[in-house]
């Protein structure tokens, strides 16, 4: 089959198993949805695409709504207070990408009126908004016709060619081979239906070959090696981090402060705490870098949280009292309105739990 013939088919049977089994999602215009008249909404899928990041959409649709419900336009978002947004996102991971939902809802009201830039260049003058999303937004908004590369993106052209270089450096080959294929009728619908190709059939392990509209080109899987690919560098063993962090609770309130905007958890709360370092300290060293003198109880067990590049353990020590200089006291009532990292969360459980 020649190559301008097997590219032809190769749009055609993607889109067709995207019309009869794609996935429907809140933020999705389905093909019959657009036939109907339904046109998608640029600041739902900004919003989704951004969750998604990273984020499964199970974890995302909950949030997804809630974000909505809250602020059901770029406007009502821009004009929240930062903080707001930072605690309706506590619990999705990846901050930063709240920091810049923030800043970029701020700029589209400053610097567009409140419209979203309706080409994939201009997408890309936001905060927060990279090559991916850019080309997502401005396919399925505005029917741009791009070239959308995720994770899922890479692994369906990795095996449909068999890439043989390793990821990452295999990117920018991937984007070359996934651009020549790229329908440019259908270029909204097309991307959707190669991420929903990635999440839904060619699978990272187990992919349901038998299934896949792309079965007849296919590289990788007439060989029978599909879950060889797409091949990558090995990854080195994640390193381990040690802390401890202080629970001070004091007439119905705990003490809290604000992590810096740059760097991890940034701009979110936290119980105060040491830096996170290579090896365990002993308590003594630990309970130097508490906030106050009180009698600190230590819980028999640390907390562990896993982050993309560490893994990380807390010491929780627990005191009662005021009389301390430094952060804010929250309201035990009230934590669910403050931007607490699940870590945090964990760390309050096990000295409630004292």
């Amino acid at each position: 089959m020649k190559s301008s013939q097997q590219i032809v088919r190769l749009r055609k049977t993607l889109l067709a198993h995207y019309d009869a089994c794609g996935r429907s999602l809140p933020w999705r215009i389905r093909p019959e949805d657009r036939a109907a008249g339904v046109i998608a909404d640029p600041y739902k899928v900004w919003l989704s695409e951004i969750m998604c990041q990273q984020t499964t959409v199970s974890a995302v649709t909950p949030y997804w709504h809630k974000f909505l419900q809250k602020w059901p336009c770029v406007e009502n978002l821009a004009c929240a207070p930062r903080d707001e947004v930072l605690a309706a996102w506590a619990g999705l991971g990846y901050y930063a990408r709240a920091r810049n939902l923030h800043k970029c809802a701020g700029m589209i009201m400053d610097e567009f009126g409140g419209v979203f830039p309706n080409t994939e260049a201009g997408l890309l003058k936001l905060p927060g908004v990279g090559p991916y999303t850019a080309a997502a937004i401005s396919s399925i908004c505005y029917g741009e016709a791009t070239n959308i590369v995720d994770g899922n993106v890479e692994r369906v052209i990795s095996r449909l060619r068999m890439v043989q270089a390793l990821l990452p450096k295999a990117r920018t080959e991937i984007r070359i081979l996934a651009g020549v294929i790229a329908d440019p009728k259908r270029a909204g619908d097309y991307g959707q239906a190669l991420m929903d190709l990635g999440s839904q059939v060619c699978k990272p392990k187990n992919p349901k070959c038998g299934m896949c509209p792309w079965e007849f080109a296919c590289l990788a899987g007439k060989a029978g090696v599909a879950e060889d690919y797409p091949k990558k560098i090995k990854k080195q063993t994640r390193p381990v981090r040690y802390g401890a962090v202080f629970y001070l609770e004091n007439g119905g309130e705990i003490l809290l402060r604000r992590r810096p905007d740059k760097g991890l958890l940034g701009g979110m709360m936290e119980l105060p705490g040491t830096e996170w370092g290579a090896e365990r300290e002993a308590v003594d060293k630990m309970l130097a870098h508490a906030p106050s003198s009180h009698n600190w109880q230590q819980c028999a067990k640390e907390v562990s949280h896993v982050f993309t590049h560490f893994t990380l353990y807390l010491n929780v020590f627990v005191a009662q009292g005021g009389d301390v200089n430094t952060g804010i006291w929250a309201s035990l009532d009230r934590l669910d309105t403050y931007a607490l990292p699940s870590l945090m969360r964990k760390a309050i459980r096990s000295a409630q739990s004292l």
